[in-house]
């Protein structure tokens, strides 16, 4: 018997010896998987790991992060490094950048660096923490300075990266300059998020922002107290069809001397079909990517013909997102303005087709339905200039009437044609 547990003693021991071996040979290569999806799923930035040099308790990895300008292509590259601890069931991953910092960066950052740790777990979860240190620099040339307070930020990854639990909180910034000042105060986020497939996430986000304000010299002070959002989404008919909801609340508006609010925006999706919108998604990123690795000596006419290619793959990805059914509106909408309330709801559906339908294209456009009520005071119109030139031409079609004191347009959408306050306006298809 003592000797089946020595023995069984040796095993423990040599699994444990052995473990941080193993942790990191899966640590580097999950890493090198990780950043190949990053640079994979999007167009945005690309991660790049130059060296990583794995040894028995612990590892270092050199690398950088190229930003990509989607309206140039122009690329701006920032170098980090990390140092990754092996442990028995999982790593530590402690990021940072460079010792050689720019005397430019350096400003910003003079004692404490922003800091990005993951740890994580060979089952598959892990725990990223961002820490952003306090700024407090001067311009001492044009006199503007920047204050920015201490940020925080955590995710909680589970289910091998498909859940994940985020918060951020960051209490604001201030810039104070001769040419304006600027503010945020007070920025929450909680987020929990479910992958669904492909680049599609479900979840809930509860985010809020206490105040934004912004001023300039000889010009009337504007700021934004009480923003926040709220959304959540779900998945029906197994992960096949999306539902989302989302509210939009601001608590008051400054401006012009005047303080006015409350302010709320309602947005539902009802029934969208998930595979037409992942085709609609890899369009729209092939035409990214597209653009961006277009050759240096391709003509015009290849230019022409390579945006036209993208176009009809992007409408006939509309076309069958139409085809599948769905609502899509805005049933709230109440703003506040000195001279009263804007009001209204707007809505767009439309029906499933059937296979033989989805084959007439025509019937994609002849299937939408939807409403529009929109309310406004007539004195808003009077008392800003440039509001009023949109407006007038509408109230002499008629698309715009006056009851009392308010301006209302009344419309549906049926059959090809949208009908405004009894005017019908026929629509041509648009797919």
């Amino acid at each position: 018997m003592k000797t089946q547990w020595m023995v069984a003693g040796v095993v423990v021991l040599a699994l444990g010896a052995a473990a941080p071996w193993g942790v990191g040979y899966y640590t580097e290569h999950q890493w090198q998987s990780v950043a190949a999806g990053i640079n994979d799923s999007q167009t945005a930035f690309r991660v790049e790991t130059r060296d990583y040099d794995r040894g028995y308790m612990n590892a270092s990895i050199r690398g950088s992060v190229t930003v990509v300008m989607p309206e140039t292509g122009e690329q701006q590259s920032f170098d980090y490094q990390a140092r990754v601890s092996h442990g028995i069931t999982g790593s530590l991953m402690d990021f940072s950048t460079p010792e050689d910092l720019s005397a430019e960066v350096k400003k910003y950052f003079p004692d404490e660096r922003p800091r990005l740790t993951l740890e994580t777990r060979i089952w598959g979860a892990g725990i990223v923490e961002l820490t952003i240190p306090e700024v407090n620099v001067t311009d001492e040339q044009t006199g503007e300075t920047m204050v920015f307070s201490r940020a925080y930020g955590r995710a909680d990854i589970g289910s091998a990266g498909t859940t994940a639990d985020i918060i951020l909180e960051w209490p604001g910034m201030t810039v104070t300059g001769p040419d304006a000042d600027f503010s945020v105060s007070d920025l929450k986020m909680e987020q929990s998020v479910e992958h669904l497939t492909g680049e599609l996430w479900l979840g809930d986000v509860d985010m809020s922002l206490a105040s934004l304000q912004i001023s300039a010299p000889q010009q009337p002070k504007v700021a934004f107290s009480g923003l926040s959002i709220i959304s959540t989404s779900d998945a029906t008919e197994n992960g096949a069809r999306l539902n989302a909801d989302a509210s939009f609340k601001l608590d008051e508006v400054q401006a012009n001397g005047e303080v006015f609010g409350p302010h709320e925006i309602q947005m539902r999706l009802d029934g969208l079909d998930v595979a037409s919108m992942e085709a609609l998604s890899a369009a729209m990123n092939d035409m990214q990517h597209a653009a961006l690795n277009m050759p240096a000596d391709a003509g015009p006419q290849a230019q022409m013909q390579q945006q036209m290619a993208m176009v009809q793959k992007i409408s006939e990805a509309f076309s069958s997102l139409a085809s599948e059914g769905f609502t899509f509106g805005f049933p709230k909408i109440d703003l506040s303005t000195p001279e009263g309330p804007v009001t209204g709801e707007i809505q767009l559906s439309h029906p499933e087709l059937s296979d033989e339908e989805k084959q007439q294209t025509l019937l994609v456009m002849q299937g939408l339905t939807g409403n529009l009520d929109l309310s406004m005071p007539a004195a808003l119109v009077d008392n800003n200039p440039g509001l009023a030139m949109q407006v007038a031409p509408l109230i002499q079609q008629g698309m715009v009437v006056q009851e009392g004191d308010r301006l209302h347009m009344v419309g549906t959408l049926e059959d090809m044609a949208l009908t405004i306050n009894g005017n019908v306006i026929p629509l041509p298809p648009i797919f």
